[in-house]
């Protein structure tokens, strides 16, 4: 997840202009259609483990697992980031990603297909899941001069 985050902060810096440092990533269970979700005013961007189990089982390779949690931390480091609208985090996820890894890239079709074709593909497969939340080490490792 680290390694992913590196290169979503890089590829909205390029483009946008934009960085903060200092979130943390939570794997935890949370209703349907929802992939992921940055509470505002919070240092946490809290990512479907379930939706995220489910592609590990149906994905083809590393490549679109890897494209799958850059488009759902991309779009939520943009809320992070002050973008609090959807259609604009959408649109400003579909930007950066062609301006840095072009719309042939599978990440770019998974932003443009949205959360409800994954949902289609991936609820088949979700099972009740767990209620405890999980915090991922070593996500964002850069260092920030206040606690957010």
């Amino acid at each position: 997840f680290g390694e992913v985050f590196k290169v979503v902060k890089s590829a909205v810096q390029e483009v946008l202009g934009v960085r903060r440092a200092g979130l943390e990533l939570i794997l935890m269970d949370l209703p349907d259609k929802v992939g992921a979700l940055h509470q505002v005013g919070s240092n946490a961007i809290i990512m479907n483990r379930r939706y995220l189990e489910a592609l590990l089982k149906l994905a083809k390779d590393k490549l679109e697992i890897n494209s799958y949690i850059f488009s759902i931390l991309l779009h939520e480091y943009l809320h992070s980031l002050g973008i609090l609208d959807e259609d604009e985090a959408r649109m400003l996820s579909l930007r950066v990603i062609r301006e840095t890894l072009g719309e042939d890239h599978p990440a770019y079709r998974i932003a443009v297909r949205g959360l409800d074709k994954l949902d289609a593909i991936l609820g088949q497969e979700m099972g009740a899941g767990e209620a405890d939340a999980e915090l991922v080490k070593d996500f964002d490792t850069d260092n920030t001069q206040y606690i957010g």
